[in-house]
């Protein structure tokens, strides 16, 4: 029951008239709030807030229960904006804090608590300390009086007034508790009421992880990793323990027209402790621009130092015309999801309507370039007609913003993976690093790169820092692979059971686990995830049957015989990778196979080929002058 603010007095002495704590005064017959005996300005729905959770003092009031007793007739987003907004007024009216409060305390996703001490129905005295051995006042003369009280009335209005300015600015660092350097960023709630806009509110989720990513004493777990807890109602706690982080940002996106409201919460994983709140209004075309002042102020709430490169980095201008940049957030949650041909390509088609609206938009040329380089199971074009493309839309991102990581690190794996230019691709690398030390993919690239070339531990240790990173398994393909490559069997094995308990239906699980299986000498149970893959990368059912009666029949020398004939005959309608045609021709002993399909390797410049002096089914060829002559062409590095 809320407590009445109509000017009568309480029947059954439940409810009293007035409410003190610390040097305020609720007074509910007036519905006035008062500190010193002086009238504090609240308006009336933060004062019903404020009179709810002092009716509850000490006890948790649920977010609903707040709901239903004062926006009983308002959509849960109003009731979202309106909430956030009248708790803002308590704690201005209060001088309390969202960080560090004496009143009002926030508990994410559970509700609200007053934790102030409160007495009832008695006037409130201002506490006047007495100290041994300073003169009374009223000893004093009345000039001298006045002189100090004016004097002590600006300085402590000074320091409120900067004070409040540090708060709300976010210039107040913590300085208790655990240090924080590690967070993730939950996937914020799209609260416009409308589920197709979730490609936005996952846009602005991304564009969040990327700005903090910039800070480099910061690790920021990838968008990959958060993602899965999209709606998931698990306590804060056990998710920070499932992604190893110290702290979480968990938030909200209401758009309306031309209009997005941001809310943005940072709380401490252990033990847990809200630190900070704030709300963000910005124009749909500022959206991005906004993703770089939140990052900065959560790296000072949690005290860390920002450098002025950082800083910099994270207050570029970012505004775009709104039509392209709903465009770009379409084709990366198009991208995202992309599991064939065809996905890949409805993402290239929204970049390229992003950039029709906006040439000058350089993300959409960086997004791009990242489809472009990448090969997926279905698609007729192979890196002689991709890549050239790739590198084009990258170098335009970087003409129009040489800041965006991504492009450096498209860059740079086109140099290893298809010009085979290993000194520029680290370059890149270098570079993509500076400016996002928390981007994952570079790592991979750069295990691969180290890996190919023998340096096996410093590979191992570049592939571990991706699973540091994304903490997920389902991006643990590729660390798996450099460590069969590296014929890490321990770490592969136990890396790829834990894929496969998490992602049993996704393809390239099954496809580690394969190579795994391999790497121990265990060909049959390879061939059986070899086969699992096949259907789910969708090949055809009549191409499974036969796959499976040549295994059934002759093991898998038989099943590597008939995927020979299938990747033949598939290679005549789209991209077949020479590479696992040869790997499948070396399987069964048939090198005179295998070195046509590396040669056919070299010229369409299969980015496999990099991987030849440590690629496990080809150890078979090494002994032979052809082989050694193509590692000279790739131009491996001894």
């Amino acid at each position: 029951m809320l407590l009445s603010t109509r000017q009568s007095e309480p029947t059954n002495g439940v409810n009293p008239p007035r409410v003190t704590f610390d040097r305020f005064e609720l007074d509910l017959r007036s519905g006035e709030l008062r500190k010193d005996g002086r009238k504090i300005r609240l308006q009336a729905q933060p004062f019903k807030l404020l009179a709810l959770l002092i009716e509850q003092a000490g006890e948790v009031v649920a977010r609903d229960e707040v709901c239903r007793a004062l926006w009983q007739t308002e959509t849960f987003v109003d009731f979202d904006h309106s909430m956030a907004a009248a708790l803002n007024k308590i704690r201005e009216a209060l001088g309390d804090s969202a960080d560090q409060p004496q009143f009002v305390e926030t508990l994410p996703r559970r509700g609200y608590r007053f934790i102030g001490r409160i007495s009832r129905d008695q006037p409130v005295v201002a506490a006047r300390p007495r100290s041994q051995g300073v003169p009374r006042l009223s000893a004093w003369p009345a000039k001298w009086l006045r002189i100090v009280g004016g004097i002590s009335i600006a300085v402590v209005a000074l320091l409120v007034t900067l004070t409040w300015k540090m708060v709300r600015d976010g210039d107040v660092t913590l300085k208790s508790g655990p240090r924080i350097r590690s967070l993730a960023v939950l996937p914020l709630a799209n609260l416009s009421g409308q589920p197709d806009q979730d490609y936005f509110a996952d846009g602005i989720t991304e564009e969040l992880t990327t700005d903090l990513g910039k800070i480099s004493a910061l690790r920021v777990i990838s968008r990959t990793s958060t993602m899965q807890y999209k709606g998931s109602k698990k306590p804060l706690p056990e998710i920070a323990r499932e992604l190893n982080v110290d702290a979480i940002v968990e938030g909200a996106v209401a758009r309306s027209g031309n209009h997005v409201h941001i809310t943005v919460n940072l709380i401490q994983a252990s033990p847990e402790r809200h630190l900070w709140a704030e709300n963000y209004e910005s124009a749909v075309a500022d959206a991005l621009a906004v993703q770089g002042k939140i990052a900065q102020t959560v790296g000072r709430k949690i005290g860390l130092g920002i450098t002025e490169k950082e800083r910099e980095l994270l207050t570029i201008p970012r505004t775009v015309n709104p039509e392209a940049q709903d465009l770009y957030m379409e084709g990366r949650f198009a991208w995202h999801f992309a599991e064939n041909a065809e996905a890949s390509q409805k993402a290239v088609d929204y970049f390229e309507q992003a950039i029709e609206k906006d040439p000058s938009f350089a993300k959409a040329y960086a997004a791009l370039a990242s489809v472009y380089s990448v090969w997926i199971p279905g698609m007729a074009q192979g890196p002689r007609d991709r890549m050239p493309k790739a590198r084009e839309f990258a170098m335009k991102a970087l003409a129009l913003d040489n800041t965006i990581s991504e492009s450096h690190g498209t860059l740079g794996m086109i140099d290893l993976f298809y010009d085979w230019n290993w000194s520029t691709a680290e370059e890149e690398y270098k570079q993509t690093i500076a400016l996002n030390p928390n981007y994952f993919w570079v790592y991979s690239w750069h295990a691969r790169g180290l890996v190919a070339r023998g340096q096996t531990e410093q590979a191992v240790a570049e592939a571990q820092r991706v699973i540091g990173l994304s903490p997920s398994p389902l991006n643990w393909d590729y660390p798996i692979w450099v460590f069969v490559l590296a014929r890490r069997e321990d770490i592969a094995r136990q890396r790829a059971e834990q894929l496969l308990r998490v992602a049993p239906q996704w393809p390239w699980a099954r496809f580690s686990a394969a190579y795994v299986y391999e790497l121990h000498g265990d060909s049959e149970k390879a061939v059986q995830e070899f086969l699992k893959a096949d259907e789910l990368f969708g090949t055809e059912p009549r191409k499974i049957a036969q796959l499976r009666q040549a295994f059934a029949k002759y093991g898998s020398q038989g099943y590597w015989r008939q995927a020979i004939k299938n990747y033949k005959q598939a290679a005549k309608s789209s991209y077949v990778g020479p590479v696992l045609v040869a790997e499948a021709c070396a399987r069964i002993g048939d090198k005179e196979c295998a070195f046509e399909w590396l040669e056919k390797g070299l010229n369409e410049r299969d980015d496999l080929m990099i991987n030849l002096n440590v690629d496990p089914p080809l150890e078979s060829l090494h002994s032979d002058p052809r082989f050694q002559e193509l590692v000279r062409r790739v131009g491996i590095p001894p």
